[in-house]
Parts: C-alpha cells; structure tokens; sequence
C-alpha cells in the first residue's frame, strides 16, 4: 500500500524501548527535561537528546523553555490517548515489562492519565455517571445530559466555561489497567482537578499514582456509587 497513512513510521517511533519507556512516563501530564527522560529510559543524556529530537519531529513531542531548561512533554491529547491504548493492547495480550510490584496496587486504583483520571477509580466514575444519567453512552462516544449538567454544577463544576474550550467536553479513553473505558476530555480534566483542589487527593512525585486520603475515598465512592 502505496497511499495513505504511514502507521509504520509512528510504530517505528514508539516501538524503541528507549523511547517507549519515555512517553509511557509523559503520560502522566508532567513536563520532564531531558536528564529525567534519560532516567526513565535507562540511557544517557546524549542518547535520550538524540530519541527526543526523532520524536519531537515526528509529532508526538512538543518542548518548551524555561530558563536554561528545555521540558518536554506530549504533543497534545491524541498523542496520550495513544500510548494509553496500546499500553491496554499490551496488557491484555499478556506482554508486560515485569512483575507487578508494590506500586501496582496504588496505578490500579487511581492514577493520572495525561490529565484525567484513570484507574479503578476513573471506570467506576464513568460507569456510575452513566448509571445516574448523567452521561449518555452514544455508540462509541459519550455525551453529558441536562441532568449531568445540573449534578456537576451542584459540586461546583460549571459545564458552561467547558463548552466554550475547542476541546471536546466528554471522551471515552480506554483504560490500561481495567481494559474498559474512563472518562476524558475537559469533564474528566476538571473533575480531577476538583478532587486535587478540595485536597481528597494528591499527586505523587515519582509516579503517575492519585493517592486519596481516607475522607477522599468516602467522598468520591459517596459521589460515584456503583449498584450491586
């Protein structure tokens, strides 16, 4: 096939260890410079600026400057939603870098995805907001109701300064860990932005993990029960 896409040239991108390991790390929503990319992918610095550069060219990259620092991180949404959906695929064929560990438990429960909630805790929120009426399931793609709109508002979410980002307000995005879909798009960002800010979670630093606190957890299974 002469015409078309050329998917070979975006797998050929992603399929180096070295520069798997390293988006696999962007995916978390956090600018890294190069020395902690070079980290994430067990090479030198050299060798990471070599990787980045091919990446950054091939459109999955973007960097800013700061200072004397250069961060880098994914191009946009499309690029996580991406690496995320291969990282299911990987799962579920059994092709797993190594044996879960101690911090498994805590990435299955919540954890960032780009700049949503992802996890246990990401699926039970779309299937419960589902189950409430909130959310519409349209085929593949999701759509808030009335009733979504006046629920959220009601815990200080107001779906109207959403609307108006170019950025679509609901997007399934199909979850590694659980192999079913979480929600994205500017919903998802705001909803886990309000748990950061009302402090029923946090951010870790060396992890892509949400970890809630004890009044986090009741707050959020209260918001978000799941029938049976």
């Amino acid at each position: 096939m002469k015409e078309g896409p050329d998917i070979a040239q975006i797998g050929a991108l992603i399929g180096d260890p070295a520069r798997a390991n390293m988006l696999a790390a962007l995916t978390g929503g956090r600018a890294l410079t190069a020395t902690e990319l070079a980290g994430v992918g067990g090479i030198t610095v050299q060798t990471a600026s070599t990787h980045l550069a091919k990446l950054e060219a091939g459109g999955l990259l973007a960097q800013r400057k700061q200072g004397r620092h250069r961060y880098f991180t994914l191009a946009d949404e499309a690029v996580a939603r991406l690496i995320e959906s291969m990282m299911g695929f990987a799962a579920g064929r059994g092709h797993l870098r190594h044996q879960p560990g101690p911090k498994e438990p805590a990435l299955r429960k919540a954890r960032i995805c780009y700049d949503h909630l992802a996890g246990d805790y990401g699926v039970r929120m779309l299937d419960s907001l589902i189950a409430s009426g909130s959310i519409d399931a349209v085929g593949d793609g999701l759509a808030l109701t009335e009733k979504g709109e006046s629920d959220l508002k009601c815990i200080g979410i107001d779906v109207r300064d959403l609307r108006s980002s170019r950025r679509p307000l609901c997007r399934s995005c199909l979850d590694w860990s659980e192999r079913r879909a979480h929600l994205a798009g500017s919903l998802g960002k705001a909803l886990l932005s309000s748990f950061l800010d009302k402090g029923w979670a946090r951010r870790t630093a060396e992890s892509r993990s949400i970890l809630f606190s004890p009044e986090g957890d009741r707050q959020f299974l209260m918001l978000f029960p799941i029938d049976g």
